[in-house]
């Protein structure tokens, strides 16, 4: 039920006059409690000036914060700058220095096939030369061969005569035996 109603309710069954003034004072201050003083209610001027206050405190928020804003963004592209330059400073370093290691293996690769190529010619020239020497060692032992076979064929023969010469006289010993014995 609305307050009002309730009022009106207990006004109608108040049973003095003296009762029913102090349910009006009660109702009086129950709704002064409700609401605020009107000395404390914003009229519009104080809204409008209020509004046009805070637009004005926006406005500066607005202003500082566009101020910042600019001035951390410069600040952001100072160092962007920066460090690109730095990327390409690392960059150029970095090409030079890979330039400088590709001379190298190529001054290395150049140098050791230089090497491997007198190693090459060094065997070759030592295949060569021991080829050389198993010839002279090969014709060498093909001398001495042929000398032993000779100096074989030599004493075989010597061996024969005197065999032969041993034989020949063993049958003149023994001829002359017979003749001795008989």
């Amino acid at each position: 039920m609305s307050a009002a109603l309730q009022l009106y309710t207990q006004l109608t069954e108040a049973p003095d006059e003296k009762t029913r003034a102090r349910l009006i004072a009660d109702a009086f201050d129950a709704l002064e409690a409700r609401f605020p003083q009107i000395t404390d209610l914003a009229t519009q001027g104080h809204v409008r000036e209020s509004e046009l206050r805070l637009q004005k405190e926006i406005k500066e928020v607005e202003g500082r914060l566009q101020k910042e804003i600019k001035e951390v963004e410069g600040r952001l592209q100072k160092e962007i700058k920066a460090v690109e330059l730095q990327i390409h400073e690392v960059e150029a370093r970095l090409q030079k220095q890979i330039k400088a290691v590709e001379l190298q293996i190529h001054e290395v690769e150049a140098r050791l096939q230089k090497e491997i190529s007198e190693v090459e010619a060094r065997l070759q020239r030592d295949i060569k030369a021991l080829e050389l020497q198993i010839g002279e060692v090969e014709a060498r032992l093909q001398e001495r061969i042929a000398r032993v076979e000779v100096n074989l064929h030599q004493a075989m023969a010597a061996q024969t005569r005197w065999l032969l010469g041993g034989l020949a006289v063993l049958g003149a010993v023994f001829k002359l035996a017979d003749l001795l014995i008989a």
